[in-house]
């Protein structure tokens, strides 16, 4: 069967329901799967738990599922730019478990390989360690910190092919290729879609294995997150 499906609401029929844990892959606003969000704010779903590095910026990624308030938890490294992620968490609207930002890419690596728990060192001693379980290695005490799986995971890539081989260009690597080997169904935007044998084998991030369903984002729009600008200086 083919993997490719011609929008991306025809991508996720079927899969969303009440209630799952949904990550989405990007960095701020870059690599974020913004067509496939867009379809799950579309559906209706709600009490959705999601996974991600931040909730982006405010009308955009993650944050629209929060304004039309379907998300009840979030699994996030930190608030970023979202103005309106951060008001519903200080009013009690939105529970978030902040997981710091490596820990959280490692708790999703593993979750994709089958490791349910590991430890580290990054977290004792502060909130973030509150409740876990300590151990000491060779005079050290490390927390547990437990694997990651999704539901679905949503990833945008650069490049990716009809049975789901996927490249990913600059900042738009640092989550999504983890996120699509932790999801029980991938489902990937991708930039330009092209046919087997097209992408070098050396060059694929994910294999296609990892990817159950692909949908092309054409005329994708990259946004910037946070402008900062210096005068030019005029002599």
């Amino acid at each position: 069967m083919s993997k490719v499906y011609p929008t991306a609401a025809a991508a996720l029929d079927g899969l969303l329901k009440d209630g799952q844990t949904i990550m989405s892959g990007g960095f701020g606003v870059a690599g974020i799967p913004d067509k496939l969000i867009a379809v799950v704010r579309d559906s209706g779903v709600r009490e959705l738990t999601t996974v991600s590095n931040n909730a982006a910026i405010d009308g955009v990624g993650l944050s629209i599922l929060l304004e039309s308030r379907q998300i009840k938890k979030m699994i996030i490294s930190y608030v970023g730019e979202s103005d309106v992620c951060s008001d519903q968490y200080m009013k009690g609207e939105l529970e978030i478990e902040f997981t710091p930002q490596g820990t959280l890419a490692e708790r999703i690596r593993a979750g994709g390989a089958g490791i349910p728990a590991f430890f580290t060192k990054t977290g004792v001693g502060t909130l973030v360690g509150e409740g876990k379980e300590e151990r000491v290695f060779k005079g050290e005490t490390y927390i547990m910190e437990a694997g990651l799986v999704a539901d679905i995971s949503l990833v945008h890539a650069w490049k990716g092919d009809t049975e789901g081989n996927l490249v990913f260009r600059k900042t738009a690597r640092n989550f999504n290729p983890v996120m699509a080997t932790a999801g029980k169904i991938t489902v990937a935007q991708v930039e330009h879609l092209v046919q087997p044998g097209e992408i070098d084998p050396d060059h694929v991030h994910t294999p296609g294995i990892y990817v159950q369903r692909i949908v092309q984002a054409a005329n994708h729009i990259k946004l910037i997150e946070k402008r900062t600008t210096r005068s030019r200086i005029v002599k």
